[in-house]
């Protein structure tokens, strides 16, 4: 499974973002660490997008740990945040009972 970041703000916080995304505390090992992807628009900002591999036994780890993750970032003006987790298909279609 993976969980994925959404993340935007606008780009007068870019160098308050990078300064404590460098200073940002090393995800545990099970976190497998995809990106982050990162683009700009000049109507709606910087969005970056990160995905997470995670074996599915430690989905409440993960997002309690991405959590405070994201809470390094808390007080930047405009900065905003999602996580979401998204299961293979056929994980999905058994929660769905098919």
């Amino acid at each position: 499974m993976v969980i994925i970041s959404n993340v935007t703000y606008p780009p007068e916080s870019t160098k308050e973002v990078t300064r404590r995304y460098l200073k940002a505390p090393v995800l545990p090992e099970f976190l497998n660490k995809k990106g982050p992807f990162v683009s700009a628009s000049k109507s709606s900002g910087m969005n970056s997008i990160t995905f997470y591999e995670l074996d599915n036994d430690r989905l409440a780890e993960g997002l309690r740990v991405l959590g405070e993750s994201m809470a390094v970032y808390f007080g930047v003006p405009g900065y905003k945040y999602d996580l979401k987790p998204f299961f293979e298909l056929e994980e999905g279609l058994s929660i769905l009972g098919l």
